[in-house]
């Protein structure tokens, strides 16, 4: 199976970005304009996937009940600070809820996607 192609000079990056202890109220209070803020980067197709990393599963769909761990983003980029400006920009962060200092950023070579 190959890869997945990315643009030239350009790499797909696996994030994972804990929240720091308990932010869950101010993660809420910020999501939407943390959707908003991911608007440009999903149109573009930067991000190729992304959402909420749980610490379990959940017995529904209203997060404010998650158990949250933080959050997971596959993103295209030219460099690991290039992913970490983008993080830092994010709402989450801004608003105390990332802990971008422990954020795992990995270069990834993915064999498969599916919609």
């Amino acid at each position: 199976m190959a890869s997945i192609t990315t643009p030239p000079g350009k790499h797909e990056w696996l994030v994972v970005v804990p929240d720091k202890p308990g932010t869950t109220a101010k993660r809420l209070e910020v999501r939407a304009q943390h959707f908003a803020g991911l608007k440009p980067y999903v149109e573009s197709q930067q991000f190729k996937t992304g959402g909420a990393v749980l610490n379990d599963a959940p017995e529904g769909d209203d997060p404010s009940k998650w158990d949250w761990y933080g959050s997971s983003i596959v993103v295209v980029a030219e460099t690991k600070d290039e992913v970490k400006k983008i993080l830092e920009n994010d709402i989450y962060t801004k608003s105390g809820v990332w802990d971008t200092e422990k954020a795992l950023i990995l270069a990834a070579k993915f064999a498969f996607r599916f919609p």
